[in-house]
């Protein structure tokens, strides 16, 4: 792993394989580590460079104030093309998951030459908040459970590690997974204030995040190849959301998962990254 400067900020990035392959730019959600390893190290035998990286505000890359973002969404997308400029990748295929995946729509859309195609998993055309009257807003059975525990000690890891764990099992994710991934991301988060490991765990950057103006909109202007791909089981942003992207990108093709919720989970790897593949 090394930082990149992009856009005037450091972002910590990971990358797989061949320097001189096609990037594919794995945004953060809202750390690299919601991209899985084992993708990463498909897509680079699959004959590309897969670059995964933190936003601001998570793992390794530039960490001020998560509670108080002096950045907005748009900023986010700029950092994602000025990264593909900067590792020599341009155009290159972006990727964005969840939150991260509104982060990606917007690059596309404000920049539209630095990307060649756009993978958005587990996501939704609207910022975080309420969503649009036709599109399915969070389970709210789901939330109710979710919000009902207690905040760990963000000082203890293995506490942290165990709520995440809770939490994915609420979320229809495998627990054991998030567990791991909870306690790698503990491991990278930088010092101990509670807001900055609550960032990195919950992406509660975006509750704060300036995400004006709207975009779902413009999404029949994206011109670039286009996957969707969204768990039937998503329970924060159910398979509406998905099937409403994909029906606004013009030729957008939508991959739904039968056995996935919000994360990419093991069984689905090789699908996810041979669609991947095929969009170039």
């Amino acid at each position: 792993m090394t930082t990149v400067n992009a856009n005037g900020t450091a972002l910590a990035i990971e990358s797989f394989g061949d320097d001189d392959a096609p990037l594919v730019l794995l945004v953060g959600g809202p750390t690299m580590l919601s991209w899985p390893d084992a993708l990463c190290e498909r897509l680079a035998a699959g004959g590309r460079r897969a670059v995964r990286y933190d936003l601001r505000d998570s793992g390794q890359s530039t960490t001020t104030d998560p509670q108080e973002p002096a950045y907005t969404l748009r900023d986010l997308a700029a950092d994602a093309a000025a990264l593909a400029d900067a590792l020599g990748g341009a155009p290159a295929h972006l990727a964005g998951i969840g939150v991260s995946a509104m982060v990606a729509q917007v690059a596309v859309l404000d920049h539209p030459d630095a990307f060649s195609a756009l993978t958005l998993v587990g996501t939704r055309p609207v910022a975080p908040g309420p969503p649009d009257d036709d599109l399915p807003g969070h389970d709210r059975a789901t939330m109710d459970r979710l919000f009902a525990r207690p905040m760990p000690d963000w000082s203890d890891r293995g506490a942290v590690a165990a709520f995440a764990a809770t939490g994915a099992e609420i979320l229809g994710d495998d627990p054991v997974t998030a567990r791991a991934t909870a306690a790698r991301i503990w491991d990278r988060t930088p010092g101990t204030a509670p807001p900055v490991h609550t960032a990195n765990q919950l992406g509660t950057v975006f509750a704060g995040l300036d995400c004006t103006p709207r975009w779902r909109e413009r999404l029949p202007g994206i011109g670039v190849p286009t996957l969707v791909i969204h768990g039937r089981r998503n329970r924060f942003f159910p398979v509406g959301n998905g099937e409403a992207i994909a029906r606004a990108i013009p030729g957008a093709r939508l991959l739904v998962l039968d056995e996935a919720a919000t994360a990419i989970p093991e069984t689905a790897v090789n699908e996810v990254t041979e669609a991947m593949l095929a969009l170039g």
